[in-house]
């Protein structure tokens, strides 16, 4: 293992001090505990977002508390859910009147203690709290078995989020603000391809092995299992086994418009991911598919895995709204489009 760390043990608490460093007037940490990040401005009367996960992703979870988007975060280690009593802690400090949304990914551990938390705050604090699940990958064994509830969430959650956020801020009813998230779940997919494996600090190894030559269509951010693995093929044929299944599954059609996500693993360059998107908007365009904006960059990593992943956002006039909103967060900031 070579990282620039002191001490595996240390790793999340230490990034976490030097985010809360970097960052004092933005971000703030909750009752003690520095994996319970919140955003340091209150508006109150409006709707309290929430996200959680595991670490290692940035910069989704924590990245994405801010102005226009988030409102708290309760993270993990390396990717480990954070504890009920963590999603606690942050959900009565973001309860600004309005009830609270969770927004979190498709993963066991990540849905229990969520749900656990969201009893307590009603059953103890009184606190109202709704969930949108985000799982839209198109890859898995749940694509195939024909589940879509059992999808993985992946980096199309970053679209959940920046909808989501915008109607709260517009002052939408807890109820609406659920509404926009859930509607922007339905209408996203994803797609994801891996070329290396990375290394969670307090194992000291690489999470799977994969040849110097190979890449596997499908992995998941965590190394779970894709669709198929092989020799690795020229950019335009990899981005079109990796969009065909994602337009094919909602499905995408002639005269829709999307909003595209070409996103990072953390160790792929921006480069690589502009060659990428070049072929989708190609391949978009040749099929009567308009864009209406393109995200390219790190959104949603794994460590220092290389590859990346596409999604498509089926948009309307609310969600393009929604999407053209100003943002500001310490990692993601945008003017209004």
């Amino acid at each position: 293992m070579k990282k620039i760390i002191n001490t595996a043990e240390r790793f999340i608490p230490e990034m976490l001090e030097g985010i809360y460093a970097a960052h004092p007037d933005e971000l703030a940490y909750v009752e003690g505990d520095l994996h319970c990040l919140v955003n340091a401005r209150r508006h109150e009367g409006k709707v309290g977002l929430a996200t959680g996960g595991g670490s290692g992703h940035l910069p989704l979870f924590l990245g994405y508390v801010g102005e226009g988007m988030l409102d708290g975060c309760a993270i993990g280690d390396v990717f480990q859910s954070p504890s009920a009593e963590q999603m606690l802690a942050v959900t009565r400090h973001i309860d600004q009147g309005g009830g609270v949304l969770y927004i979190y990914g498709n993963y066991n551990g990540d849905i229990f203690n969520f749900d656990t938390a969201a009893e307590m705050a009603d059953f103890e604090h009184g606190i109202r709290v709704e969930s949108c699940v985000a799982g839209e990958d198109v890859a898995g064994p749940a694509a195939a078995s024909g589940e879509p509830n059992r999808r993985r969430g992946v980096a199309g959650i970053y679209f959940v989020f920046k909808c989501a956020g915008a109607a709260a801020a517009d002052g939408l009813s807890l109820n609406e603000v659920k509404r926009v998230a859930d509607k922007a779940c339905a209408n996203v997919r994803t797609m994801g391809v891996a070329l290396s494996s990375c290394t969670v600090p307090r194992v000291g190894r690489p999470s799977f092995e994969i040849g110097g030559t190979e890449m596997e269509i499908g992995m998941g951010i965590h190394g779970e299992p894709g669709v198929r693995r092989g020799e690795l093929l020229p950019a335009d044929a990899i981005v079109d086994e990796m969009l065909a299944p994602v337009i094919s599954d909602l499905p995408y059609q002639s005269g829709d418009e999307v909003a595209v996500l070409v996103n990072g693993l953390g160790a792929t360059p921006l480069e690589e991911l502009y060659v990428i998107y070049r072929r989708v908007n190609e391949t978009l365009t040749a099929r009567g598919i308009r864009v209406f904006h393109a995200y390219v960059g790190e959104f949603a990593t794994s460590m220092e895995m290389a590859g990346a992943s596409i999604s498509l956002l089926k948009v309307d006039d609310e969600l393009k709204k929604y999407l053209a909103a100003p943002a500001n967060t310490p990692f993601y900031k945008q003017f209004a489009l």
